[in-house]
């Protein structure tokens, strides 16, 4: 080998920065420890809200130690931002893909016009949103030129208008403007990525992670380590629309008037009738009239005041105009909505605008607030004149939050509290429809722009309410279509398991190797220990986030990676076999052997690669790692294996054997006559495709939410439940389709519902968990309160682990994705061995036996779906372990199809004879590398934890499935197709 000073140089350069960069995360491991530690010690479990003071203790501790040194060359808090990036499931957190509505912007952007044509635009492209891959702005241009008529975009009313006057005048045509509008979009979710990136910043979560999805106006955030999973939501979906309005007063008679006369005309409308005919309608005419309340609030029938009847008397003196209990806040707002109560409103106070107060966390009691507004609902101040938030404490030392207005504001401020003050109301201080304070003015116009919001607030609270008004309003609101939070303990026994399987699996290849190769394996070992530390400290270096999936990229690498040594050391065995020199012998296995070793990695990472294309978050995590696994391996085997062998050997009298006493003479000397089997092989494998294809045509395979939308969620309890009977209960709650199984442990369940699965917000996901802690409190321990069900502290051990959330726009991406996958791999792979091997019949005998596996390993999921003890269902994981497998099935094939063109290179076809010769010369290697990658996987699939079971048993059906593909299926297609070519060739 050439070079060898150099390489070795590379070598030990290459593994001292990987070390380099792991020592971060051994530092910031061990301070944290500590960190730990320190807590523990300083608050007794006995205190109460003990988790979350230890937690506080924990980053109070961290934050005095940031800047000091450690080790002469880092401090804490630097080498926090160079330690390896864990996942969310490995660490806990919360990751969400926002999506900026193009809908609102377009609005604003026409200055919410009235204009018809407009609208209606606007409505068929939210119809054609739901069937179609295009962006909502092509589907708003579309829907605009199939029904404009003699509108033009250019129109006075809809973007020839004020604000956009400097960029749209009345002369331009429609395909003159629509450039215009693209770039007005695109700025506007700039500006909201700006936006958002800023409240990150703001939250204190350590390696954020928030970038842009292309040009779909979608927004992918990642916050790992997050632990109050609510206040992380609020703060990513809050529009952060700040308004100032005056208030009605308590005195008012026509507010009265209209709350009496709302309550007779309700009474009419809910008033039940005696006929036979109408005590057989069903519920649903009431829920034909009221929408918009919750199903089981509409029993209204037999309530003599649904208005009063649930309305409160406010406190004398403040602004507010009633109370209500906070489980009737949307009933009772949602009937001062309808059309026929609206009608009732005097005309003194027909704009009259009612908000709820935003009640503090354990109260069960919110004020109603009646806002003087106008025929537009514009506030007479919006929060785009605060030019600076900052938390601080009011007069009484709470939590409050100062702000400061620019000139306009500070004008139109000193008005509005000079005309609070004259009319004796209140100024309600309104953040995204929610009243936070409503307080009066005592002394007159307040002047300067100086105004603070006060209220029953945390001090987290006013750190995010400054933290948003700072960043400025969203330019649309930001709808969450998909998100996953994993608790914080549940990433911890991730890391445990993980870390479990991984030596497991080490341990069984090193011994393995040393077994089968002797004293050969032992530098086989030490190059495969080498390649973990390269591939950590690659990860490391390139900043990627290591997820639980990732890690299994790298326990199945390091069953891959032995496939490299293997083939090198069965071709040095067959050079000594031939009589050649150690030397000679160990210069041509590894010469004779680099063929097939790059042919084989090149399609698996042709497969990674694809991978990483379509997959997403912890996909995106296993492809990395499989990547950086496959160009690592391949320089340990090929450069560091070959190194230390040749450094062994250069001395005189050391022997070196590539067997034990064992394994000097297994699988030497086959002569197996494979392609004589092949029609039973035809027969055996027709049947289990016919098989997989009818399962699949009738029972169809589990798909989960990432494929058909919905919310799943996985919840442990402190004894064993009843799946069956817990579905029951939980179909009456939200409707029939929710599937409840055992996930894991018999006191852990899965729980997947597609109820309101078109609805986007936190207020829907808030509403399930409630109704889920409401349903299963009976099975939860005594005194388990709704904040301790819900994701939240490290050492929690039930309630909600896991939750998980994909809209159906999102669900349908994926599941495009998916197919575009599997249809890339496959294109790919035909045209690299096309390339490769020259004769399409080599292409055709490997895409047959990829498509032979992937459907009995589909068959499999479809058959056993309802009776394995694990999750089957089909979801990205799944998708990627078909992707592993084509790659995976690849490699086998590419070894024998590159051992098959050497022999019929050097000795002809001879009818079929040379193939098997080839075929029993790549037995011991298929044999080896299958075995391996097979225990690798069984490690996982046994000890890597409950989520990766169904992933780890696609991937063992697979490798067992393309091990016999290779062999039995791919040469005797590709033997076959060319029968005809070698008979002419030889004169047969």
């Amino acid at each position: 080998m050439q070079n060898k000073g150099l390489i070795r140089l590379f070598a030990i350069l290459f593994g001292l920065v990987s070390i380099y960069q792991l020592s971060f995360t051994f530092i910031t491991s061990k301070l944290e420890k500590d960190a730990e530690a320190y807590a523990v010690s300083q608050i007794s479990e006995a205190e109460e809200d003990y988790v979350a003071k230890r937690e506080a203790l924990e980053a109070s501790y961290l934050d005095s130690i940031s800047d000091n040194t450690v080790l002469g060359f880092t401090s804490y808090g630097e080498a926090k931002t160079k330690e390896l990036n864990k996942g969310l499931d490995l660490k806990g957190g919360i990751n969400v893909t926002l999506q900026i509505s193009v809908k609102d912007i377009l609005k604003g952007l026409a200055n919410n016009t009235k204009n018809p044509v407009f609208n209606k635009a606007l409505a068929d492209a939210d119809a054609a949103s739901k069937n179609s891959d295009a962006t909502y702005l092509e589907l708003f241009f579309d829907a605009f030129d199939n029904i404009k008529g003699d509108t033009k975009l250019a129109s006075p009313d809809i973007f020839a208008n004020k604000g956009l006057s400097d960029d749209v005048n009345f002369q331009m045509s429609d395909d003159e403007v629509k450039p215009v509008i693209r770039r007005k979009i695109d700025e506007s979710i700039v500006s909201a990525f700006e936006v958002l990136r800023e409240r990150i910043d703001g939250f204190g979560v350590t390696q954020p992670n928030i970038q842009r999805e292309g040009n779909s106006g979608r927004i992918l955030v990642e916050l790992p380590g997050a632990r109050d999973i609510a206040r992380a939501q609020d703060l990513l979906s809050s529009t952060a629309q700040l308004e100032f309005w005056e208030t009605y007063p308590q005195s008012n008679q026509s507010l009265g008037v209209f709350l009496v006369n709302a309550n007779e005309r309700l009474k009419e409308i809910l008033k039940p009738e005696t006929t036979e005919e109408e005590i057989s309608k069903p519920e649903s005419e009431i829920d034909s009239l009221l929408s918009d309340v919750a199903q089981d609030s509409l029993d209204m029938t037999q309530e003599a005041n649904p208005i009063l009847g649930k309305l409160i008397p406010a406190s004398p003196g403040g602004h507010a105009i009633a109370s209500a209990m906070v489980s009737d806040t949307a009933e009772i707002g949602a009937y001062l909505r309808m059309p026929e109560i609206k009608r009732l409103i005097p005309n003194d106070i027909q704009f009259v605008k009612f908000l709820w107060e935003r009640p503090s966390q354990d109260s069960e009691i919110a004020e109603l607030y009646a806002l003087k507004s106008n025929r537009d609902g514009v506030p007479r101040i919006s929060g785009d004149v605060v030019s600076d938030a900052q938390d601080t404490f009011d007069q009484f030392n709470k939590p409050a939050v100062s702000m400061t207005m620019n000139t306009r504001g500070a004008k139109e401020w000193e008005k509005l509290t000079g005309d609070a003050y004259n009319n004796q109301t209140g100024i309600a201080i309104v953040l995204d429809n929610k009243v936070y304070t409503a307080p009066g003015v005592s002394s007159g116009p307040i002047s300067g722009g100086r105004s603070e919001i006060t209220g029953t607030f945390t001090v987290n609270e006013t750190k995010d309410i400054a933290n948003v008004l700072r960043a400025g309003k969203l330019p649309a609101s930001a709808d969450i279509i998909q998100s996953e939070v994993v608790g914080p303990s549940l990433g911890q026994e991730a890391i445990d398991s993980g870390f479990r399987s991984f030596m497991i699996a080490m341990l069984f290849v090193l011994a393995w190797m040393i077994f089968y190769y002797g004293r050969a394996g032992v530098f086989a070992d030490i190059a495969l220990i080498f390649n973990i530390l390269l591939i950590f400290g690659v990860l490391t270096s390139l900043g990627a986030v290591l997820t639980l999936p990732g890690i299994a990229g790298i326990v199945l690498t390091i069953g891959m990676s032995v496939d490299a040594n293997v083939l090198i050391f069965e071709r040095v065995k067959e050079e000594l076999q031939k009589g050649k020199g150690k030397a000679q012998a160990i210069a041509d296995g590894f010469g004779n052997a680099l063929s097939s070793i790059l042919d084989a990695n090149i399609t698996t990472g042709l497969t990674a690669i694809i991978l990483f294309i379509f997959g997403s978050g912890p996909i995106k995590g296993f492809a990395t790692t499989l990547m950086i696994g496959i160009v690592t391996s391949l320089f340990t085997a090929i450069f560091v294996t070959r190194l230390m062998i040749e450094a062994y050997t250069s001395k005189k009298g050391r022997r070196l054997d590539f067997y034990t006493g064992i394994t000097k003479n297994l699988f030497s000397n086959l002569t197996v006559d494979f392609l004589g089997k092949r029609k039973i092989a035809y027969i055996i494998s027709g049947i289990l495709v016919a098989v997989s294809v009818f399962s699949l045509l009738t029972t169809g395979l589990q798909q989960g939410v990432d494929f058909i939308g919905g919310r799943t969620y996985q919840i442990r309890f402190e004894k064993a439940v009843n799946p069956s009977e817990i579905a029951s209960e939980l179909n009456t709650v939200f409707g029939s389709g929710t599937n409840v199984k055992t996930f894991g442990g018999n006191n852990q369940i899965k729980v997947t519902t597609p109820y309101k699965v078109d609805e986007e917000g936190i207020e829907v996901d808030a509403e399930i968990q409630d109704k889920l802690y409401t349903s299963l409190q009976k099975y939860l321990p005594d005194g388990t309160s709704f904040n301790d069900f819900t994701v939240g502290a490290s050492e929690k051990s039930i309630g909600i682990m896991q939750s998980v959330k994909v809209g159906p726009t999102i669900a349908d991406d994926i599941k495009k994705n998916a197919f575009l996958a599997i249809l890339g791999s496959l294109a790919v792979v035909f045209l690299y061995i096309l390339l490769r091997f020259r004769k399409w019949q080599f292409s055709l005998g490997a895409v047959v036996a990829v498509f032979h596996d992937v459907m009995i390993v589909l068959g499999i999921f479809s058959l056993t779906g309802s009776i394995m003890p694990f999750n089957m269902e089909i979801d990205q994981a799944f998708i990627a372990a078909i992707l592993t497998v084509i790659g995976y099935s690849l490699n086998d094939t590419v070894v024998v199809f590159d051992r098959i063109r050497e022999i019929t290179g050097l000795k002809g076809w001879k009818g079929g004879e040379n193939i098997n010769e080839a075929l029993n010369s790549t037995l011991s290697r298929t044999l080896n590398t299958s075995l391996t990658t097979l225990i690798v996987l069984l490690a996982i699939f046994i000890f890597g934890g409950e989520s990766l079971r169904g992933f780890m048993f696609a991937m063992i059906t697979g490798v067992i499935v393309g091990t016999y593909s290779s062999v039995f299926i791919a040469t005797p297609v590709m033997f076959d197709s060319l029968k005809k070519k070698i008979a002419a060739a030889t004169g047969a």
